[in-house]
C-alpha cells in the first residue's frame, strides 16, 4: 500500500517516472544476507523517495519558487560549504555550524528537485556525488588547518583518517552497487550521520575539546562503517548453500 502511494506521488511530481526506476537489479544473494546496522538517516536523504515531513516539502517549495535548477542547487551548496571552510579557519564556530547544516540540508534535496522538475540526468548525479566528496575534503581540511595552527598534530592525523574513511564508505557503496549489491547503504556513519556529527562539532567548536572528541568519534565510526560495508558485500556475494538451492527448487 505504501509503495503504491509513493509511486502515485512520484508519477504526479516527476514526469516520466515509473516504478522500475525505484530499485536497481540486486545480486541474487544480496537480499538473503541481511542489511547493515543503520541509524536510518540515509532514508531521509534518499533522492528517490518523496520528501518526508513539512520541513522537507517546504525546502523543496522554496527551491522551486527561486527557480533553482538541480545543478545550480548542487553548486550553491558546494559554494556555501567553501564559505563554511573559511569561517572555520577564522574560528567563527557558531555561524559556521549553522551555515554548514543549512547548506547540507539544501544540498541533500538536489536529487529530489531533479526528479520533481523532470531534470534528472546521469551528469547531475555524477556532479552531486563528486562535489559531496570534495565538500567533505574542504571541511575536514579546514578543521585540520585550525588544529595544525594550534599545534594539535595528532588531531590533524585523526582528520586525515576521518576523511579517508569517509571517502571509502562512499566508494564501497558505489562499487558494490556496480556488482549488483544495492543493500550496502546506511551504517553507523553514512553521509547523513557524518553531516550531523560534524555540524554539531563545528557548532560547539569553542567549547574546550569537544570538537577534538567529535573528530575522533567521526574517524573511529567511519572506519567501523567501512569495514562493516566490506563485510556486508563479502557475505552478499557468497554463493548460496546447496541445501538452500535444493529447497528452493522443490517448491511448487
Amino acid at each position: 500500500m505504501r509503495g503504491a502511494l509513493e509511486s502515485r506521488y512520484l508519477q504526479r511530481r516527476m514526469p516520466g517516472y515509473s516504478s522500475r526506476h525505484r530499485f536497481s537489479v540486486p545480486h541474487p544473494q544480496a537480499a538473503r544476507r541481511g542489511a547493515l546496522i543503520s541509524t536510518g538517516l540515509h532514508e531521509i536523504s534518499d533522492p528517490i523517495a518523496p520528501p518526508r515531513g513539512a520541513f522537507g516539502r517546504s525546502l523543496l517549495g522554496i527551491a522551486n519558487a527561486l527557480r533553482l535548477t538541480p545543478n545550480s542547487l548542487t553548486l550553491l551548496g558546494f559554494a556555501g560549504v567553501c564559505l563554511v571552510g573559511v569561517l572555520i579557519i577564522t574560528r567563527q564556530w557558531v555561524v559556521a555550524g549553522f551555515l554548514y547544516i543549512a547548506f547540507s540540508l539544501g544540498d541533500s534535496l538536489d536529487g529530489t528537485l531533479a526528479r520533481a522538475q523532470g531534470r534528472a540526468s546521469p551528469f547531475g548525479a555524477f556532479l552531486d556525488s563528486t562535489l559531496d566528496r570534495l565538500a567533505e575534503g574542504v571541511i575536514l581540511g579546514a578543521l585540520g588547518i585550525t588544529f595544525a595552527q594550534n599545534g594539535n598534530g595528532w588531531i590533524v592525523g585523526a582528520c586525515f583518517i576521518a576523511l579517508t574513511a569517509s571517502f571509502l564508505v562512499s566508494y564501497t557503496r558505489a562499487r558494490s552497487e556496480g556488482l549488483g549489491v544495492d543493500t550496502n547503504k546506511g551504517g553507523l556513519m553514512g553521509r547523513p550521520e557524518r553531516l550531523v556529527l560534524t555540524g554539531a562539532g563545528i557548532f560547539l567548536g569553542s567549547l574546550g575539546s569537544v570538537l577534538e572528541a567529535v573528530i575522533v568519534v567521526l574517524a573511529a565510526l567511519s572506519l567501523i562503517t567501512m569495514v562493516h560495508r566490506i563485510w556486508h558485500v563479502y557475505r552478499a556475494l557468497q554463493p548460496a548453500p546447496a541445501s538452500a538451492i535444493n529447497q528452493g527448487s522443490t517448491k511448487p
